[in-house]
């Protein structure tokens, strides 16, 4: 197994482990399509809900967690992060468990442009 899939395993499985503790509702893992089929087994096993995000370097987006959450998203119904308007960007940061303060500026920076 390379490092740079070791490494990007082992950032999921500590994401799993917030999840499972209730630290975190949702996570965005950015990896190879090569690691879903192990990320798949993990998600399906715990019962979280997922979504995947096609990116065009070749890399995809796996936005995992709590059925709610994963719910909202869907709700969103874009294909793209870049899609998003400012307020599903808040949300979706919120979600994640980014600095609400953080998300706040990045909200009214992005209203302004």
């Amino acid at each position: 197994m390379s490092e740079q899939k070791r490494n990007e395993l082992g950032v999921f499985f500590h994401m799993m482990y917030e999840l499972n503790k209730g630290l975190r509702n949702l996570a965005l893992l950015t990896t190879t399509i090569e690691n879903f089929e192990i990320v798949k087994e993990r998600l399906e096993k715990c019962n979280y809900s997922y979504i995947i995000e096609k990116l065009k370097s070749g890399y995809i987006n796996i936005f995992f967690g709590k059925t709610e959450s994963i719910a909202v998203l869907k709700r969103f119904k874009k294909n793209s992060l870049k899609d998003f308007t400012p307020e599903e960007d808040f949300i979706l940061g919120v979600l994640l468990g980014y600095n609400v303060e953080q998300q706040c500026k990045r909200y009214i920076e992005r209203k302004v442009s």
